[in-house]
């Protein structure tokens, strides 16, 4: 009996925890229809944990531009975000604009599902 390889699903894991990749890899490894992906490899889906704590390096936020976008995701106002963290609101609005620019987002919203997509901040 062969293997019918086009039935495969390729699965990536890019997970940060290397305990837990092992675990899932043990798991995950011997199902049929199942390929784990090899390091480098591109899936046809992909299990992704990361540490929170750790920002993804193409994205290069100050500590300013995170508490700014943390009050921008509890929905504050420039004007309330301006007065929560003692600097001016033309100040804010450099910090947005700035957001905006390095999470390639078309607005507030935008920036702050970009953000938690990609694992900057957590909603």
């Amino acid at each position: 009996m062969s293997e019918d390889k086009t039935a495969e699903i390729v699965l990536a894991l890019e997970i940060d925890d290397p305990a837990l990749a092992d675990r899932l890899t043990s798991l995950l490894g011997n199902i049929p229809g199942l390929r784990l992906a090899a390091p480098g490899e591109q899936g046809a889906a992909a299990i992704v944990a990361r540490d929170p704590r750790i920002m993804p390096a193409d994205i290069a936020l100050t500590q300013r531009e995170l508490d700014v976008l943390a009050l921008m995701a509890e929905g504050a106002s420039n004007k309330m975000i301006a007065r929560q963290l003692g600097i001016s609101v033309h100040t804010v609005k450099f910090h947005v604009g700035s957001l905006l620019d390095k999470l390639d987002a078309t607005g507030r919203t935008d920036a702050v599902a970009h953000a938690a997509r990609r694992g900057v901040i957590e909603l």
